[in-house]
């Protein structure tokens, strides 16, 4: 089997490119939002929850839509998404990845074991 015969799908990527960014410390999750949801329930391809994947014949472009820990710098966090994202998808495919694209869509913040469960008035 030739390189030319083997065909990936927008589905495929989106998942390399989940895996990768669950490699990331201070990446708390991807996005989705409900249209998004809605179209990949509908059949719409492009990835599913917060991935975008945009494909060409030997190139693709990658958006993703992640939330941060409060506390973790988002430059170095993105830079960091931006690299594994690349590295594990231009690994596991042969494409060139020309965009990964991090769009930040919120911030978590976790609470302290001890804090767990009080109100501000229990402290």
């Amino acid at each position: 089997m030739s390189e030319k015969d083997v065909v990936l799908s927008e589905e495929v990527i989106a998942a390399i490119a989940r895996l990768a960014v669950s490699e990331v410390p201070g990446i708390s999750g991807l996005h989705g939002s409900l249209i998004r949801d809605l179209g990949q329930i509908l059949g719409r391809k492009g990835g599913g929850r917060g991935v975008r994947v945009e494909m060409g014949s030997r190139e693709v472009a990658i958006d993703l839509y992640v939330h941060v820990r409060y506390g973790r710098s988002i430059p170095a966090a993105a830079q960091e998404v931006q690299e594994k994202v690349k590295e594990a998808v231009e690994k596991m495919t042969g494409l060139k990845v020309v965009e990964v694209n991090v769009h930040v869509k919120g911030v978590t913040f976790e609470e302290a074991p001890e804090r767990k469960g009080k109100g501000l008035g229990d402290l």
